[in-house]
């Protein structure tokens, strides 16, 4: 409460917390609304008074604060650990970090604190905040609302169409209505991903909301945005743990391995997935991929968040899935010695709303319409159904073991009981009902009904085969994730950096005797334990494995001669087109150096474990970093040859995100300028079972000209590249080579110096 209580003038004694707390960072006071939640949370899952306690002297202390702001120069009802004029500087068109953000999460938490432990103060004290916030940006002209948003606002749509909903008022609905992004609902109402780009957790909580308020006006347009939201981000932008972003944002669709790090999966970014997908869940309970979600991204990420060795249960920011990676504190914030945070210096988004998912475990687990209950999780729990006056006890060892145990502990009638059949699973699920086997019929990713007259006693026993499973990534087939039921499993490799994605042998997966899931593999050649994601701690791990196909004739993938036309003279890819100022001409493509290029068709190198890339290129202007040819997704993968780098030669390189530099081929001195030139890349694999270790040729006129032989990555790792270009580079900032190209080829295998040879007679 200090920043709180000194930005209206009153005295603290207290000492300043840290992190994002910090009296001179601009986002302070963001956490005690998720500590007013957790609270809340915490005293409704328990019933344990103390919590209770707790936060209503933190809501005493805020209604202090709030009735000394207009003293303090402020408008009636404000409330923060900022002043009120920051909000100026918002509308002014200022960029200030987030004051709306740090005032939604106040109100939340001021109404989760009057829902679930009934403070009226709570209740006083967020009107008094909302009617602070209509009086603000009534004000405002519709275009100068639109552009306020623009900075991030966390969901203030949310918590007042909330409130609306629990008092009436029309008031905070109109508000909430105010804070409707047309920027970002209106190509989700149109069906259209635009989501690359944008800071995932800014748009997430807005989509919240947009649920929120078609329950509180019943327009269609809130609930259908917010469905393709969470389709297009679960089914595109997700990472096989469930969660998404990578540095914080949202990619273009499909780019999962492309685009891995260490701060990939932002926590916050998950602990708000979670919340919409409850909610559409309670608008379509028939659809169980919406608690499939859920429970698979509850296990994998959000349980792993939290250090379990830790006295005070310290969390992480991101869940970093490049390989090597470890659960780590977020950098430029403390952290408590060997741990992930700590407890007054390392505050964060992710601190504030990890206060909220440690006490939620026991949140949708059950849900209930008049006449069905509903069993989502499969959590050890205990529901009371008090309108029908009925105790469910649920046992298992879920996802450990297979088996569920429902038992009607007290009390009966006539009632749905409605189990979900989770979507991960290949074969039938078993059920038993008081000893007897009973078909539903119900198939994967739906819920099981099971309607009768229930009695104290009854029992439904529900079996769920787990197996082993590879699942591929969308932009590399090669690069997959091994799960087990709901589990992601994880290499644990304790203090082994790995350079690159390692390569699994999928015949060597065997399952470890005893009471809970562990497997052992073999990785690049070498015996490595598979453990739950969510047990792997204090230590690097792989989430992601490349698979290395079976070894195929040796072909031309393709071969565009850009002799008129840019067809594949294999038959097996679209034409190649060209863009910008790019010319044909009777000897190949005439680049301009502005702005022309050849935009070769998606997937030319997908499998590839070895490969020789070669063309025809005429430079007629030497510029550094330009490209004769660049394959990639963008400017952290790649493989590329530029005719020249700032240290004066010509390069090819590939890289995959999340690699600590790059394999480079370096030749003595740049390609030749003013003639044709042929030139070739050629890149062997190492030993069989392995993605490093590999060998590289650069090749001019045939002549090798530059050689690597300790490759870092297989080219098997670029994957589907969807960004391929001749003439033009993944980076935006370097320039188009100018000059010409023409034949070029993609072959399935490293040639050989001699073949090289020949094709570089002209």
């Amino acid at each position: 409460m200090h920043t709180f209580r000194t930005n209206v003038g009153l005295p603290s004694a207290a000492e300043p917390c840290g992190g994002w707390e910090s009296p001179t960072v601009l986002l302070r006071g963001h956490t005690t609304g998720h500590l007013l939640s957790g609270l809340s949370i915490a005293h409704a899952n328990t019933g344990d008074e103390a919590y209770a306690a707790k936060a209503r002297r933190i809501v005493a202390s805020l209604a202090e604060c709030q009735a000394a702001s207009p003293a303090a120069g402020y408008g009636p009802g404000y409330l923060s650990a900022f002043p009120e004029q920051v909000f100026d500087q918002l509308e002014a068109g200022g960029k200030p970090w987030a004051p709306y953000y740090t005032i939604h999460k106040i109100m939340a938490g001021l109404l989760d604190c009057h829902q679930l432990i009934g403070s009226a103060q709570a209740l006083n004290v967020l009107r008094a905040m909302a009617a602070w916030a209509e009086r603000r940006t009534a004000a405002l002209p519709y275009a100068t609302m639109q552009s306020v948003l623009k900075v991030e606002f966390g969901g203030m749509n949310d918590v007042l169409a909330r409130l609306h909903q629990v008092t009436g008022d029309p008031a905070p609905l109109r508000t909430a209505r105010r804070f409707d992004h047309e920027e970002v609902f209106g190509p989700l109402a149109a069906g259209r991903d635009e989501l690359a780009g944008r800071h995932a957790n800014t748009e997430i909580p807005k989509i919240v909301g947009a649920v929120h308020e078609y329950e509180a006006t019943g327009d269609e347009r809130y609930l259908r945005l917010a469905e393709y939201f969470w389709h297009t981000v679960v089914r595109d932008h997700s990472y096989v743990i469930g969660g998404n972003s990578d540095q914080e944002f949202f990619g273009p669709p499909g780019e999962i391995v492309s685009r891995l790090s260490e701060d990939t999966c932002e926590n916050c970014n998950s602990y708000n997935m979670l919340k919409l997908g409850r909610q559409l869940f309670l608008h379509d309970p028939g659809t169980a991929a919406y608690m499939d979600h859920y429970e698979w991204t509850l296990l994998n990420q959000m349980l792993g968040e939290q250090d379990p060795d830790s006295a005070h249960g310290y969390v992480t920011y991101y869940t970093g899935l490049w390989a090597g990676s470890q659960r780590q504190p977020k950098g430029g914030l403390g952290a408590a010695p060997g741990s992930y945070s700590s407890d007054y210096d390392n505050f964060s988004c992710d601190h504030g709303t990890a206060l909220e998912t440690q006490t939620k475990f026991a949140d949708t687990v059950y849900a209930h319409t008049r006449d069905a209950l509903y069993v989502n999780l499969f959590i050890p729990s205990e529901v009371r159904w008090d309108e029908r006056g009925v105790t469910l006890r649920q046992e298992t060892r879920y996802p450990d073991a297979e088996t569920v145990r429902l038992t009607v502990v007290r009390g009966g009638g006539r009632f749905a009981l409605r189990v979900r059949i989770p979507g991960w699973l290949s074969g039938r699920a078993a059920i038993r009902v008081n000893g007897r086997t009973t078909d539903t019929g119900a198939r994967p990713g739906r819920y099981a009904v099971l309607e009768r007259h229930w009695r104290t006693g009854d029992t439904v026993e529900l079996t769920l085969p787990m197996e082993l499973v590879r699942r591929p990534a969308p932009d590399n087939p090669r690069v997959q994730a091994v799960t087990y039921g709901p589990v992601v499993l994880a290499g644990a490799y304790g203090e082994v950096e790995s350079p690159t994605i390692p390569a699994l042998d999928p015949a060597s997966v065997r399952k470890v005797r005893g009471e809970q899931l562990e497997f052992t593999a073999v990785a690049e050649g070498a015996a490595v334990p598979l453990l739950p994601f969510h047990r792997v701690h204090h230590q690097r791990y792989n989430v992601y494995f490349a698979v290395p196909p079976r070894l195929r004739p040796p072909r031309e993938v393709a071969r565009f001669t850009l002799d008129g036309d840019g067809a594949d003279a294999t038959g097996t890819f679209p034409a190649a087109t060209l863009a910008g100022g790019a010319q044909w001409t009777p000897d190949g493509v005439r680049l301009d150096g502005v702005d022309g290029h050849v935009a070769l068709p998606p997937g030319l190198i997908t499998g590839l474990t070895e490969l020789t890339v070669s063309a025809w290129v005429r430079i007629d202007t030497l510029t550094n970093s330009a490209r004769v040819f660049d394959l990639g997704f963008h400017k952290s993968t790649y493989f590329f040859l530029t005719p020249r780098t700032g240290s004066g030669r010509a390069r090819a390189a590939l890289k995959i995100s999340g690699m600590d530099g790059e394999d480079v081929i370096d030749a003595p001195g740049p390609l030749p300028q003013g003639r044709w030139t042929h030139v070739a890349v050629t890149l062997a694999g190492g030993r069989v079972g392995r993605t490093g270790g590999g060998r590289g040729a650069l090749y001019v006129d045939g002549a090798e000209a530059g050689r690597n032989d300790a490759l870092v990555m297989s080219p098997l790792l670029l994957g589907a590249t969807t960004r391929n270009h001749l003439g033009r580079s993944q980076n935006a900032t370097h320039p188009y080579l100018h000059g010409a190209v023409r034949d070029f080829r993609v072959l399935n295998r490293a040639l050989s110096p001699a073949e090289i040879g020949a094709l570089a007679r002209p």
